[in-house]
């Protein structure tokens, strides 16, 4: 099935309620199955970032005009309001605690207490949040490295993972071993948070703004390259000194969003011609989802149940497509 939205679509998620894309025009449209529902604006100007409520219950929203916003299909909540601020990018973790950062500094509030709030000051902007697996920590992506701050705490000094240049993505492996980021050169870097100890993930042909972790964190999926660059990360040293695999190359295209499926062993690919596949890691080859070519994919999600992928495209153009058994 498809929509056309007229505007930038920024995320596609699934949420209790059904799939939710998040939008330029600073709309959230929520879609039960092939019902599209009336569009609840969110913001005066454009969604720049979403994440999942911690609910399960509708999304929560960062845009250019400073406010946070939870989203559901009956209308909008404000959650905070930044003066203005851009919202760079939002995060959110199942025990209630919610982050998103605006310039240089990270804001947490706890969807379960409406009078709890930190706030936590870098000396650059940040681009990108992430929980790690328990909600405990969050790192932020900012240039020189990624900053680490226990989340419910006021008074603290950050635990800085350095490394020059400047960091736009990041993310927490799923046993919490291991933090990467992408940098704004076409590479990955990662750290091993025991002994922080540095690893050098490069080779890329394009920035790898994406990635996902698959088979119980056993390896990661990024974007970036002509196919879905996949690094092994089992044992106590991770990639550290070796090769990376390249799933459907393609020189045609590159990959611009992965996804991962809920068993761990299929990946979903968007590309920036707009085409979409999965591939089984088990297999070999892939399987088109979407063939024909347009904008590049923007927004890529897969649903709790492995049945359905949402994607959204940097024309408006959106969909679902079902995933084969």
């Amino acid at each position: 099935m498809m929509h056309s939205f007229d505007a930038f679509v920024a995320a596609a998620l699934f949420t209790r309620e059904g799939s939710a894309f998040c939008l330029g025009d600073g709309t959230v449209r929520f879609a039960d199955g092939a019902t599209l529902r009336p569009p609840v604006q969110a913001h005066e100007g454009a969604v720049l970032c979403a994440a999942l409520h911690p609910s399960g219950s509708g999304v929560v929203t960062g845009g250019d005009d400073g406010r946070l916003i939870w989203s559901r299909p009956d209308g909008a909540q404000t959650l905070a309001d930044l003066g203005g601020k851009w919202i760079d990018a939002v995060a959110s973790e199942p025990g209630g605690l919610i982050a998103c950062a605006a310039g240089r500094v990270l804001h947490v509030r706890d969807a379960k207490d409406a009078a709890f709030a930190r706030s936590f000051q870098h000396e650059r902007s940040v681009a990108d949040l992430s929980f790690d697996p328990k909600g405990r920590r969050i790192a932020a992506a900012t240039y020189g490295g990624i900053a680490q701050w226990f989340a419910r705490i006021a008074d603290q000094k950050p635990q800085m993972l350095k490394w020059a240049g400047s960091h736009i993505a990041a993310t927490y492996s799923p046993d919490g071993r291991f933090v990467i980021s992408a940098m704004q050169e076409n590479a990955l870097h990662g750290w091993r948070l025991q002994d922080g100890r540095d690893m050098r993930m490069g080779g890329y042909p394009a920035k790898p703004k994406s990635f996902a972790f698959l088979a119980e964190g056993q390896l990661l999926a990024t974007s970036g390259a002509g196919g879905v660059v996949v690094w092994p990360f089992g044992g106590a040293n991770g990639p550290m000194g070796r090769e990376a695999a390249e799933i459907g190359a393609d020189e045609s295209a590159l990959v611009a969003r992965v996804a991962g499926h809920p068993s761990g062993h299929r990946v979903v690919a968007g590309l920036d011609d707009g085409r979409i596949w999965t591939a089984d890691l088990t297999g070999r080859g892939v399987t088109p989802l979407r063939a024909d070519k347009g904008a590049a994919i923007s927004a890529l999600a897969v649903s709790p149940d492995g049945r359905t992928v949402a994607w959204g495209a940097e024309d408006g153009e959106a969909g679902m497509a079902e995933l084969p058994s």
